[in-house]
């Protein structure tokens, strides 16, 4: 084995684009032995990284001692002081990382940068003579970074985690899993355009708990999201309410025991795609197409309207529905949805 490269890799941003980078940095860990990695981001995602030897977390607070240019640069100062770092790999190419990147470059360590292809994005998502097709995913993005830093890196398609075993206290909310099917229902996303109306997901809902051996988990996060998750339980008492009542380390435990997970264009399509977990994924003003699939999730499992010819108005669902109908996501059937579900678990 020759001297061990520790690559530092960056990406301050949202949990499921970092979780999205999870896959890569294991695969990158896995083809080349001689290799640790130093993962700066968001100081909330820890558990993304536990059990994965020799990628080591690095707490970042770019609101609080990491802010500005000056918070930044302690940052540098952090992890060369206790690192020889010999690359630089920045996941996410916005001011922040080009900043920290900057640092290391002007002392003479390699560094490589994603390409987000905004160009095609572009192309993707305006209004007129649109260009609908796939794009590179964003997982392969990442992986390029690594290679271009000298590191193999050849994605395949299997689990990062394997199922984690439920805790007494997990256990205690959710039952212990039997022979019924689990099922996760994250409703949620960060835009309207990403979300599925939440009384059609009630049908959804209610469809799937006329199913004998069935449990449906309600998943989210915010007290807005949680006190509407409590209201639905009210109604459909058969569901549980998972939201708020947990770390992410333990929501990531029962994510694990799954047999399906329904959820957004949103982080919880990426944290269920860590262990394998099939993903039924519902698809409005964003597209599959875009490359934020979840990792090694098959195309037939994701849910949307596909003759709609301004599907999709942007890359991440951030800009107000042109329409105002939100056809994209009111044209769906409650229906669909159920049965993708059944199909996978019955």
């Amino acid at each position: 084995m020759g001297t061990v490269k520790t690559i530092l890799v960056t990406r301050l941003s949202a949990l499921g684009d970092v979780a999205m980078t999870i896959p890569v940095m294991k695969q990158v860990l896995d083809d080349n032995p001689d290799a640790e990695i130093v993962f700066v981001t968001n100081r909330n995602w820890g558990a993304l990284c536990a059990g994965i030897p020799r990628l080591t977390f690095f707490p970042a607070d770019v609101k609080g001692i990491h802010k500005g240019v000056k918070g930044l640069y302690r940052l540098f100062r952090e992890v060369k002081k206790m690192y020889r770092i010999g690359g630089v790999a920045d996941l996410h190419n916005v001011l922040r990382s080009k900043i920290i990147r900057t640092f290391f470059r002007l002392t003479g360590t390699p560094v490589a940068s994603i390409d987000k292809g905004r160009a095609e994005k572009k192309a993707l998502t305006r209004r007129e003579d649109k260009v609908l097709q796939p794009l590179v995913p964003t997982i392969e993005r990442y992986a390029v970074v690594f290679r271009q830093l000298g590191l193999r890196c050849e994605m395949g398609n299997k689990p990062v985690f394997p199922p984690r075993p439920l805790t007494e206290s997990i256990m205690a909310v959710t039952g212990v899993k039997g022979v019924e099917k689990w099922i996760g229902m994250a409703p949620f996303a960060t835009y309207r355009e990403k979300m599925y109306p939440l009384e059609k997901m009630a049908v959804v809902l209610e469809i799937l708990l006329q199913e004998p051996k069935q449990r449906v988990l309600l998943m989210g996060g915010g007290k807005q999201e949680i006190a509407l998750l409590t209201e639905l339980s009210a109604k459909y008492p058969e569901a549980i309410v998972i939201a708020g009542r947990f770390s992410l380390m333990e929501e990531m435990t029962i994510i694990s025991q799954l047999d399906v997970m329904i959820s957004m264009d949103s982080a919880n399509m990426h944290l269920a795609s860590l262990f394998g977990v099939p993903v039924v994924s519902v698809w409005g003003a964003t597209h599959p197409f875009a490359g934020f699939m979840g990792y090694a999730q098959p195309a037939d499992n994701a849910v949307q309207i596909d003759d709609l010819s301004c599907r999709p108005c942007s890359v991440f669902g951030n800009k107000p529905c042109f329409r105002g109908d939100y056809a994209c996501m009111e044209w769906i059937k409650p229906a669909q949805i159920a049965e993708k579900v059944n199909k996978i678990i019955l």
